[in-house]
């Protein structure tokens, strides 16, 4: 069930819909909001308090549905209506393979390139400090997916991006696993430092490297997590 403070959220977010607010920009409202976790799995997406919340129609909010359970990042269960989806142990493995790919492949892409923007990862880095100061390890988890999503942009290319966007907002769907801790986030923070100190010296190879080493302890941090939930 959506809660009252994730309405508030997303009334806050009408004013980024232009005034024939489209499907796709609905949902990729509602993307960004189970990103950042305002949503978690197995959470109604109730129709009528969102419709309300966004001033959008049922008919459209229906469309952005149907966007979203494409995705993977939905379901539409028969006569009771639409959650967000939740993970299983197959989809922890099959997401990280297309993690690997994706992002050690946008390295290798970027190391191709005449130049390279690292300004968005620096500010991820930073946001990510910042957050675990404040020991806010839910808001550093966001800025690890906006680390890896600037991570997937250094390819420069719109296809590969708007990949990422969709595998992070799958991964995302993963944290819920696991509670808002040190022991689980902090260990990220120094990761996407290594990486980035790597970038900045044009050392694709080693940044490349370490990136796959850190998705694949990621990998086995989550399906503990998983299997201990189980349990």
């Amino acid at each position: 069930m959506s809660t009252p403070a994730a309405e508030e959220t997303l009334a806050r977010d009408r004013p980024l819909l232009e005034r024939s607010g489209t499907a796709e920009r609905v949902a990729e409202i509602l993307r960004q909001r189970i990103t950042e976790g305002v949503f978690p799995p197995g959470s109604r997406l109730s129709e009528p308090s969102i419709s309300a919340a966004l001033g959008v129609s049922r008919n459209t909010l229906r469309e952005s549905f149907q966007l979203l359970a494409h995705e993977r990042l939905a379901v539409h269960e028969l006569n009771r209506g639409v959650f967000v989806r939740e993970l299983t142990v197959q989809d922890i493995s099959d997401l990280y393979v297309m993690r690997r790919v994706t992002e050690c492949g946008a390295l290798r892409r970027a190391s191709e390139l005449s130049t390279v923007d690292l300004s968005t990862l620096e500010a991820a880095v930073r946001a990510g400090r910042a957050a675990a100061d404040e020991g806010d390890w839910q808001a550093v988890g966001t800025a690890s997916i906006a680390f890896h999503q600037a991570v997937g942009d250094l390819a420069d290319s719109e296809r590969v991006s708007t990949t990422m966007r969709q595998v992070l907002a799958e991964t995302r769907l993963f944290f819920v696993l696991a509670e808002n801790t040190r022991a689980f986030f902090e260990p990220f923070l120094e990761r996407h430092e290594r990486i980035l100190r790597d970038l900045e010296r044009g050392r694709f190879g080693p940044a490349e490297t370490a990136l796959e080493k850190y998705l694949r302890q990621a990998e086995k941090q989550l399906l503990a997590a998983y299997e201990r939930r189980g349990t």
